[in-house]
């Protein structure tokens, strides 16, 4: 079979990985000639390299992350009480399997978004399945999909991830509505599944968000038996980023 017929027959496979690393070895096999066993093994290798990141690039487009962020550029600074051996033992994902959460406290501005996000790109690397979600316009959307009937789908979706980043809990007030639903999202993903919640306000402070003592020692029951508190401090990372019209 020719070679144009084979790249032909690659891509109408699907193949691209291979697609790409045959076009690239016929330039090279006359000076580095490769057995049928070693071509077939490299350009094996090849399609399963690509997959994989294509895989892991599907994986971090769907979660939608606020921030393209990453553990490698995080400010490890002593002010900051970010320990960064802490910080690399959770990005190797063992906290995933273990169903375990993550909450991140802080004032404003100190980088909690930025490192659960940071985190959650880490665990779509290990190919895990992520969703970020704003707390406050996750729980008004759901409230309007009960009212058009695709709530339970909804929220058989977010079950489904292995990690749920719940981004600035608290920076709104919690109806009773709300209070359910939150409730229910956290139920399902009790020792099965992890969640990162974000917030300004110390976890101390949280049953006094929520209001309802019932509901409010079932979520943080939930949320605290089974998690990692980190509690950022420092000055605002935004106040400390040069202007971007600075010379």
């Amino acid at each position: 079979m020719e070679q144009k017929q084979i790249l032909e027959k690659m891509k109408l496979l699907k193949l691209w990985g291979m697609y790409r690393s045959f076009q690239t070895d016929l330039h090279q096999l006359d000076d580095n000639p490769l057995t049928p066993d070693e071509l077939l093994y490299q350009l094996l290798e090849n399609e399963w390299e690509d997959r994989q990141n294509r895989k892991i690039q599907r994986l971090i487009t769907r979660a939608k992350f606020r921030y393209t962020a990453s553990v490698e550029e995080l400010v490890y600074e002593e002010e900051r009480n970010l320990d960064k051996n802490q910080i690399m033992r959770l990005a190797e994902g063992e906290y995933l399997g273990q169903y375990q959460n993550i909450l991140i406290t802080g004032s404003t501005g100190v980088g909690k978004s930025y490192l659960a996000c940071a985190l959650g790109q880490q665990a779509c690397l290990k190919g895990h399945r992520v969703l970020y979600f704003s707390l406050g316009k996750l729980l008004a959307r759901l409230k309007m999909m009960k009212a058009d009937g695709s709530y339970l789908k909804e929220i058989m979706r977010i079950e489904k991830h292995d990690l749920l980043i719940l981004d600035d809990f608290g920076l709104q007030p919690i109806d009773d509505q709300s209070r359910l639903i939150f409730l229910e999202i956290i139920e399902d993903r009790y020792d099965r599944k992890s969640t990162i919640v974000t917030s300004q306000l110390p976890v101390s402070s949280w049953y006094e968000v929520i209001a309802e003592k019932t509901i409010a020692d079932a979520i943080l029951d939930r949320l605290v038996h089974k998690g990692y508190r980190l509690n950022l401090k420092g000055e605002s990372m935004r106040k400390m980023r040069k202007p971007r019209n600075e010379n």
